[in-house]
């Protein structure tokens, strides 16, 4: 099938290189021509695993091709995907100015039938603003012309998304159209070998399911993290509580794990959108408010930890900081825990020493050549004289690290702990003074 694909960030990144991957012919349109001119030479704009191989793959066979040329994208495929971004306007709502641009140049260029489907994470109600659009344009032109949209939200985790992809747990086709999903119904096809699992409904519940699925998950961790705080005021520790209630099946063990917050470009932008959606309808949506509250003082732990143990003054203390990106397998920092953290020392006199295997050149994009900011080769070089080790991401390199060296290195056995990757009983036999979040543990006693 001929899919034309607009946006080459993330999300239409990969799913034009897995679509491409499975025989269709894939064309990705974007306006940065400097983005365009790296794919076509074989590069990427993004860390993600094993993607970087499956789209110089696709390229050399010439199934995925990348161009600036929007009316040759309209041209292309008959499926025309939609995968801008979606930024957050200043009262946390989704900017869609880019969405209906795409919408536009879709009704400006077409000339016979076409599927315009929303790939971005869009607000309800969105796809009637992109049937509207067209249909502008097309009135405009005296052109009638047939077309449908529909709406197929993206369930993609970072770090592990050409697997999500490949292996879908399931498939969302909001239409309105027979034919419209009997077209979708093909493309997806071959992503379900095992059993069907695409679901389809109307396109207002399609897109509100994509917001349930990350606000349900960003209250998740959010809980977990509100009762890591209570666990350390009650003397609890959370990591026990989490394998007690993660035993219940109806609570499960997939993301109940308490620690420094959640960032990205999905849960936070996604629980304002929908928030302020609710809010748009009259409605008070006091849990989503409080997700977000929960997780904004989240993100402050670290510090505040660090700031009480040393009596409020960091000023000439020097941190080596482990994870940069907001969570492993990826160089994404947007909204990212250490940057709260970064900001914090830094704005209070402390020199930060980081590491980390993917995002350190994005940190450098972010915080150019910030005084006190400085960065290592290897998580061992991070350590050397400083007054505490502070992990912020849970990259697989620092789950088993060797612990003479680290306190070899530091200048005195100090570990923070935003992940829970250590146990603090074996830390503490080994002469550490370890903090995690919410393991019992009292800075009071300090």
């Amino acid at each position: 099938m001929k899919v034309t694909i607009y946006g080459s960030g993330y999300v239409g990144l990969v799913t034009g290189t897995c679509l491409a991957e499975v025989g269709n012919d894939v064309l990705c349109v974007d306006v940065d021509a400097s983005k365009i001119a790296l794919l076509n030479s074989g590069g990427i704009p993004i860390y993600e695993p094993g993607l970087d191989d499956m789209v110089k793959r696709n390229v050399e066979t010439g199934r995925l091709k990348f161009t600036t040329d929007a009316a040759r994208g309209v041209a292309h495929g008959k499926l025309q995907f939609i995968a801008v971004g979606t930024p957050p306007d200043e009262d946390g709502s989704a900017d869609l100015q880019y969405v209906l641009a795409v919408a536009r140049t879709i009704g400006e260029h077409m000339t016979d039938y076409r599927v315009i489907i929303d790939k971005s994470t869009v607000p309800v109600g969105t796809a009637e603003k992109v049937r509207g659009a067209v249909n502008e344009v097309l009135a405009k032109r005296g052109a009638d012309i047939a077309f449908d949209v529909a709406s197929n939200p993206e369930f993609l985790k970072e770090g592990a998304a050409i697997e999500d992809f490949m292996r879908p747990d399931r498939v969302v086709l909001g239409i309105d159209s027979d034919k419209a999903g009997e077209l979708l119904h093909d493309l997806y096809t071959p992503f379900m070998r095992n059993h069907d699992r695409i679901l389809k409904m109307d396109i207002r519940s399609a897109e509100l399911t994509k917001y349930a699925a990350n606000a349900m998950l960003a209250t998740k961790i959010s809980f977990m993290n509100e009762l890591a705080n209570l666990a350390e005021r009650l003397g609890a520790d959370i990591e026990q509580v989490r394998v007690g209630i993660g035993s219940d099946p109806r609570i499960g063990y997939h993301f109940i794990y308490p620690g420094c917050g959640y960032g990205g470009s999905c849960f936070p932008k996604d629980v304002q959108a929908l928030h302020r959606t609710a809010r748009s309808v009259n409605y008070d949506a006091q849990l989503l408010e409080a997700v977000e509250a929960v997780n904004a003082r989240q993100k402050s732990t670290l510090f505040q930890k660090i700031s009480k143990y040393f009596d409020g003054n960091v000023a000439g203390k020097t941190f080596a900081l482990w994870g940069l990106s907001f969570k492993p397998n990826t160089d994404d920092m947007r909204e990212a825990p250490s940057r709260v953290l970064i900001d914090a020392l830094l704005a209070h006199g402390a020199k930060v020493v980081a590491y980390d295997p993917e995002a350190m050149p994005e940190t450098q994009r972010i915080y150019g050549e910030r005084d006190g900011l400085s960065y290592a080769d290897t998580p061992e070089a991070a350590l050397d004289g400083a007054d505490a080790l502070v992990i912020a991401t849970e990259w697989r390199v620092f789950r088993s690290p060797d612990f003479d060296v680290i306190k070899a290195k530091l200048s005195a056995p100090l570990i923070f702990d935003g992940r829970n990757l250590y146990d603090p009983d074996h830390l503490n036999a080994d002469g550490f003074t370890y903090y995690g979040i919410g393991r019992g543990e009292s800075l009071a006693k300090h």
